[in-house]
């Protein structure tokens, strides 16, 4: 365990660039230090029906995706933000067959709603955090620290199940996935942080991203500059289109040149689905 712990230690500093990885500290002024996570070896783990074991110790295990299907690779024991300890283990699935959907889809991500797809299927943002920002504050400002763990993790859990359901829809019915190269980064950055936060559209990118892979759908990112702007009719940038953050109230509008009426976020979805496709057929030779 020592020697997983030390590679994993090393790992990360090299994934996050940093000499020196911080402790997780509960309380500042207690001298605890919590490691957090304690990686293991495949051959320090056993597994069994119902439980797994680790040398001497067993733990009761809530098996919901058949592990006796899979082959085991490493693991870590993992403590959430409640003090809680899970086990994690990875696996070697068997590689799945090729889906069998004919669908190509473009999606924008944003902040009222997590997502828009070209075909018009939304994706609504529940608001997770503003749902229970009332509650949370009132658990801050009385220091109920422990209240304080439940409701951050409730509110990521909450999050997470929503987009691990939305993204696994997306992928079980596209052969093709197109989206849009929106940085949460930058926007933290700006006013729009809180919203940017509870949306987790960064999140639902990620899960498309390796879902597809395993699947065997296509995935791919396109730079979505003035696909907003952009008549996905007649592909003319006219005065009536809504220009980027400052018309942001503007949600249906008219094309100047063609007279096509759109929905801001479709249209934009539409433009990414477009921008995918030719980004597909460069290099392909015609005979």
């Amino acid at each position: 365990t020592i020697q997983a712990v030390t590679e994993e230690l090393v790992t990360r500093r090299k994934q996050f660039k940093k000499a020196k990885l911080k402790w997780r500290i509960s309380n500042k002024k207690s001298a605890r230090r919590s490691l957090g996570w304690v990686p293991f070896k495949k051959v320090a783990i056993k597994y069994a029906t119902g439980y797994v074991q680790y040398g001497k110790h067993q733990f009761k295990l809530w098996d919901s995706y058949g592990l006796s299907k899979y082959t085991l690779k490493t693991g870590s024991f993992v403590e959430d933000s409640r003090g809680r300890w899970y086990v994690c283990l990875v696996v070697e699935s068997p590689k799945q067959d090729k889906s069998t959907a004919t669908k190509a889809i473009g999606i924008d991500l944003g902040l009222k709603d997590i997502a828009t797809c070209s075909d018009g299927t939304v994706i609504s943002n529940p608001k997770f955090y503003r749902k229970y920002e009332q509650t949370l504050g009132i658990a801050q400002r009385a220091r109920n620290k422990k209240r304080v763990r439940a409701l951050h993790a409730k509110i990521a859990n909450s999050r997470k199940d929503h987009l691990h359901k939305a993204s696994t829809k997306l992928v079980n019915e596209n052969a093709l996935i197109i989206v849009g190269d929106l940085s949460a980064k930058k926007l933290v950055k700006t006013k729009m942080a809180k919203s940017v936060l509870d949306t987790g559209f960064s999140a639902l990118k990620t899960m498309l991203k390796y879902k597809c892979e395993n699947a065997g759908v296509l995935f791919e990112e396109v730079q979505e500059a003035y696909t907003t702007q952009i008549c996905s009719c007649c592909g003319e940038i006219t005065s009536s289109s809504p220009k980027g953050r400052t018309d942001l109230g503007i949600r249906e509008w008219e094309c100047m040149s063609c007279g096509t009426a759109h929905d801001r976020d479709i249209n934009s979805a539409l433009n990414i689905l477009a921008l995918g496709h030719k980004r597909l057929a460069v290099g392909i030779t015609l005979f």
